[in-house]
């Protein structure tokens, strides 16, 4: 059986304060969520993961969503939604200021936080969205799962 062509995770540091071991943890984060997703592999491809701070964010966000504030997570696909994987497929971008703000107000530790914002972000290069109900319990299902599988709990029980 032959092996699926690899995906490449490059970690891109804008900002001071992260982790060491987050560049393994985004892979690890990426590539079950490949294996969770189960999309059509193509070809070699490349994802790549900035971890930057709330300023640089804030300016991200307000560029390209019209939104003047920091968020925890960006997704820029440039694949369309669901089509085969390969090639470069997008960027996804991280807030470290929120994360940790999240991870506190959550009771959450940062590294399960950031693993689950890494899955999120991650399906969404592919195509999934929550911009309706429906499609939100579908992406959710799917986070949930896999993180499952990484043996992190389900982010959305109450």
């Amino acid at each position: 059986m032959p092996s699926s062509p690899p995906l490449e995770v490059a970690v891109i540091r804008n900002a001071d304060g992260w982790p060491d071991h987050f560049d393994a943890l985004a892979e690890r984060a990426v590539l079950a969520a490949l294996a969770g997703a189960r999309p059509k592999i193509k070809g070699a491809a490349e994802i790549s993961v900035l971890l930057t701070d709330d300023e640089e964010q804030r300016a991200l966000n307000a560029q390209w969503r019209g939104k003047d504030s920091s968020t925890n997570v960006l997704s820029f696909p440039q694949i369309e939604p669901f089509a085969p994987v390969m090639g470069l497929l997008g960027d996804i971008t991280l807030a470290r200021e929120t994360l940790e703000r999240e991870a506190a107000d959550l009771g959450k530790s940062l590294d399960h936080h950031f693993t689950h914002l890494m899955v999120h972000g991650f399906l969404h290069i592919l195509g999934y969205d929550h911009l309706d109900e429906a499609e939100a319990l579908q992406m959710e299902g799917l986070e949930t799962k896999i993180l499952a599988g990484l043996g992190i709990d389900d982010p959305y029980a109450d």
